[in-house]
């Protein structure tokens, strides 16, 4: 796993690139808040089914 400063000195990099905050970035965050979103199915999903 890379060091957490080395991530965001390459977001950093990409930011400056276009001036926004890189696509790097905009990926990780949808890549994050889908992934929430299938956790919280997955866990869920058996909830209602209980007797």
């Amino acid at each position: 796993m890379p060091h957490p400063s080395m991530l965001l000195a390459a977001v950093e990099q990409t930011s400056r690139a276009d001036g926004g905050p890189g696509w790097i970035l905009r990926t990780v965050i949808i890549v994050g808040v889908l992934g929430a979103v299938a956790l919280a199915w997955f866990l869920l999903r058996g909830y209602g089914s209980q007797d």
